[in-house]
């Protein structure tokens, strides 16, 4: 059954794929006669691009993944987002070759009927999914060895599954449980023999991890197929990720979406155009103009520049716009300034109060030290102490600092003065960047994005 999930990926992707090449032809020649298509080559590059943009979308997207528990709405709108980048694609393609006028229909209609017969044709195939599996077609018999948490988490999860051609047995366990129990692990090689046995997965904590020696012989010598769930749950991530180094596998502790190189070649582009875009026609004209107010209101420099911790515990400059008198003397022992302190001046309150104090940081994302979204980098004092509330505080590390982050836009950012509450808010901070660096998608930073200019209209984003 764990290998059927590859079958329904493998069965989304074609019927998928056929769909958008049907429609696209379709479409072609509704949008002028079939005798202009075929003289008309470049159409048929179009339909190629549309395919490899396809391709790439869904993985971005993460259409195909989890097949058998997501629901058809999730998969619906994951399906829109990859015609909507078709859409796109399509419009460019058209505008840069410079079509006729009228072939701008053929975007409308192979658009709507793509968007249609996806729909459909995901939803027969989990109707036709769920009735195989109603007839006992293709049913694999399950038993569980461990009866415990974790063989518990993983019944869940079978009869959660819309998907699933499992009928679950019952468990197997030294220690006897009161609901579909058959008996101690010793009971396995009997219960195998006497036939109808598909799949053993393996739930035992790990201090019984020399059970499975004997168990697996058992499974392979009735050619049972036998999988194992590692008991990693005592650790901070549950997202594991299995690879291998040549043949041999390896289990990553978490998941980090950023690791991989293409990722973070989309997280850099979008730094890079969208800092420029800011620094040429927002930075360009902001700077000078908070200079000259500076200038008549209180004396000092332009910029207060911090050394702050960034990726791979390196130390970069991170600058920001002077709001207080005496800066050159901040103290450090706190990081959350208080609204009444006297060291801000009047209209740094006013850049504090809307963030602007923090728009220079584009100036740091141009040039590779931080990203425009991300966990918010301290200073080398507050690092330290930092540390001593979180041992894996160092984790955020893993991901360049950012102007805004998943953290920020839930509210935990800054200091308490009072130390106990102060390291329950670090903590707080410290999970939501975590789940940030293993949760990492381009559509997340978006949203990150928008919910920042959104917080700073409103006044409500506070921060250091």
């Amino acid at each position: 059954m764990i290998n059927n999930k590859s079958k329904i990926r493998f069965i989304r992707k074609l019927i998928d794929f056929i769909i958008i090449n049907i429609v696209f032809l379709f479409s072609a020649i509704l949008a002028q006669s079939l005798s202009l298509l075929l003289s008309n080559g470049l159409m048929f590059l179009l339909q190629f691009i549309l395919n490899i943009m396809w391709f790439f979308s869904s993985n971005v997207l993460g259409l195909y993944e989890n097949p058998g528990s997501a629901s058809f709405f999730d998969i619906y709108i994951k399906a829109i987002k990859n015609i909507i980048v078709q859409i796109v694609t399509a419009i460019i393609f058209l505008f840069a070759i410079k079509e006729p006028l009228f072939l701008r229909n053929f975007v409308f209609l192979y658009s709507l009927q793509v968007a249609v017969l996806i729909g459909i044709g995901n939803l027969l195939l989990n109707k036709h999914l769920r009735l195989t599996h109603k007839r006992g077609i293709n049913v694999q018999n399950l038993i569980i060895i461990g009866s415990g948490e974790i063989g518990q988490n993983f019944l869940q999860s079978v009869n959660s599954s819309k998907d699933s051609d499992y009928n679950f047995i019952g468990f197997l366990d030294d220690a006897p449980s009161s609901k579909n129990y058959l008996g101690s692990i010793d009971n396995l090689e009997t219960i195998i023999s006497a036939g109808n046995i598909d799949d053993v997965v393996v739930a035992l904590p790990g201090y019984e991890i020399d059970r499975l020696d004997s168990i697996i012989k058992i499974c392979n010598r009735y050619a049972v197929r036998s999988y194992i769930i590692p008991d990693y749950f005592k650790f901070l991530s549950s997202r594991f990720k299995l690879g291998f180094f040549g043949n041999i596998p390896l289990i990553s502790v978490r998941e980090e979406p950023l690791a991989e190189f293409h990722w973070r070649v989309i997280k850099r582009t979008f730094d890079i155009v969208l800092s420029f875009i800011f620094i040429v026609f927002v930075l360009s004209w902001l700077i000078p103009l908070v200079a000259i107010i500076q200038k008549f209101t209180s004396k000092g420099h332009v910029f207060f520049i911090q050394e702050r911790i960034g990726i791979n515990n390196k130390v970069f400059r991170c600058i920001k716009l002077r709001s207080m008198h005496d800066f050159e003397r901040y103290d450090e022992k706190f990081s959350t300034v208080e609204k009444s302190d006297p060291r801000i001046t009047k209209f740094g309150r006013f850049l504090r109060k809307y963030n602007i104090d923090e728009t220079p940081q584009f100036l740091n994302v141009f040039m590779g030290d931080m990203s425009i979204v991300g966990p918010r980098p301290n200073a080398i004092a507050f690092e330290r102490k930092y540390k001593e509330y979180v041992d894996e505080f160092r984790l955020r590390q893993l991901v360049k600092p950012g102007i805004t982050g998943w953290a920020q836009i839930h509210g935990f950012r800054g200091d308490s003065h009072d130390e106990d509450e102060n390291k329950l808010l670090i903590r707080k901070r410290f999970e939501y960047d975590l789940w940030y660096i293993e949760n990492w998608t381009f559509w997340l930073d978006i949203q990150v994005l928008f919910t920042t200019i959104y917080q700073m209209f409103r006044g409500s984003l506070k921060g250091k």
